[in-house]
């Protein structure tokens, strides 16, 4: 049996506990909990947003001064959130954005929503968690909850995160929570967004992810309690991970079919047609954007430190990294067919965004399309609606050419490499010489006269 002097101490630590959570509970119920995001891009800023509809105050924190003043200005840069949206939130004293993180003190919930990109070595790059951690816990007081949402490694909140905020002398569980809820962002999606996908939450204790669960269930539809933490964080991984692996195995699949020359995405229709035991993707000419090329990295490179190979992840990866180099190998056919080289050749690379009808550019594989046909010599140029200019790796940039039918009928090959709706893509197809076509925009174009050649 306990001393009475052990059970007293233990009755006064489950007090204290909560007294902290009830008290947090309590002002998310009444939507008087204050909350502030740090990072306002493609995560934070959407979040902002659907929590300060709910009727939450909430304070973006950015060390980027010129988005600060542009979201205090009412103007948004993410295509997801509209300039109407910010407006009526600030008119509504609902939301404010701030550079400097003295205002951290007085939220009652903080999200980190930082990028987590890969280092050269193409090694996990978590020093924006760490700094943004480092802010949090030079302000951290009791009651609050910190929730990570920035997708990482199985492991980070707990081996990494936590240890920082135990050098605080606060117990988590008892003084403060902490917990992870992963990002399920995909811009440009009409049908899910922030607000009705289903969020996952886990807490290094249950009174944490109660904390989580309750102010996530606060604004969002669904949200799905994990049992901890790794788990919350190797799910996230395992959704892109599935996808990577897939758009991998269509990508291949696309190979063997132009070797059996047969239409890679009439197969996979067909195959679509059964009801059961089949999901379709489809081919590419490579992968795009923050989460799907960067997630299966993170989970390759921690099994790697527990001296275990993610082969399958290994194999999509290098599939999917060579697309960009066999796009250009198809604009090389192309051409050789009017007896043209590459080098002096006009290429136009259509849609350089990641995915259609977003100005997103992040691991974009039409940029290494560009890259690759300007170091073949071709002269090149490239239209985007949604994105006027992009970056080369020389440090140079390149402007958007305003789309025309001269564009169009001066190229020598057009290569299709983001299938948006702004485009005329009937144009494309009836004025265009030879075209390379990524992502199957022109499959229903009556009319083509254009030598059409599918990935």
């Amino acid at each position: 049996m306990e001393s009475p002097q052990k059970q007293e101490m233990s009755d006064a630590v489950t007090a204290s506990s909560s007294t902290h959570l009830n008290a947090l509970l309590e002002k998310i119920e009444k939507r008087s909990a204050r909350m502030g995001i740090i990072g306002q891009g493609y995560v934070g800023l959407p979040l902002a947003m659907v929590v300060a509809e709910t009727g939450f105050d909430v304070t973006g924190f950015d060390v980027d001064v010129d988005k600060v003043e542009r979201l205090n200005a009412g103007e948004s840069y993410i295509d997801d959130v509209s300039h109407d949206e910010v407006k009526a939130q600030l008119n509504a004293g609902r939301f404010r954005a701030r550079d400097r993180f003295d205002d951290v003190a007085d939220m009652d919930v903080i999200s980190i929503c930082v990028p987590t990109p890969l280092g050269k070595t193409r090694d996990p790059d978590i020093s924006y968690i760490v700094a943004a951690a480092k802010e949090v816990v030079a302000r951290l007081r009791p009651g609050q909850l910190i929730v990570l949402e920035s997708t990482t490694y199985p492991g980070t909140t707990r081996e990494l995160v936590l240890p920082m905020f135990e050098a605080s002398g606060l117990e988590v569980g008892k003084d403060y929570f902490l917990c992870f809820s992963p990002e399920r962002v995909d811009p440009g999606n009409l049908e899910f967004d922030s607000r009705n996908t289903p969020r996952l939450v886990g807490g290094i204790t249950p009174s944490c992810c109660e904390a989580g669960v309750a102010m996530y269930g606060s604004f969002l539809e669904t949200v799905v309690p994990m049992s901890s933490t790794q788990a919350a964080e190797m799910a996230k991984l395992l959704e892109n991970t599935f996808r990577a692996v897939n758009i991998g195995l269509v990508n291949e699949v696309a190979l063997m079919c132009r070797k059996l020359k047969l239409d890679a995405w009439e197969v996979i229709d067909a195959a679509a047609t059964k009801p059961f035991g089949f999901m379709k993707f489809y081919p590419g000419p490579g992968l795009g954007g923050h989460c799907i090329p960067v997630d299966p990295i993170y989970l390759s490179w921690i099994l790697k430190t527990l001296n275990y190979t993610a082969r399958f992840i290994e194999l999509a990866a290098e599939v999917n990294t060579s697309m960009p180099a066999y796009v250009v190998e198809l604009v090389a056919d192309s051409l050789n067919e009017d007896r043209k080289a590459v080098n002096g050749s006009k290429v136009l690379v259509l849609g350089v965004a990641y995915k259609a009808n977003v100005a997103d550019v992040r691991e974009s594989p039409a940029l290494d399309v560009v890259n690759l046909l300007l170091e073949r010599g071709a002269d090149l140029k490239y239209h985007d609606p949604y994105v006027p200019s992009i970056r080369l790796p020389e440090g140079d940039s390149m402007q958007s050419t305003e789309f025309s039918d001269e564009l169009l009928a001066e190229a020598d090959c057009v290569v299709i490499t983001a299938k948006h709706s702004k485009i005329d893509w009937l144009k494309v197809a009836t004025l265009s010489k030879a075209v390379v076509d990524t992502r199957n925009a022109l499959a229903d174009v009556n009319g083509a006269k254009a030598r059409i050649h599918k990935l």
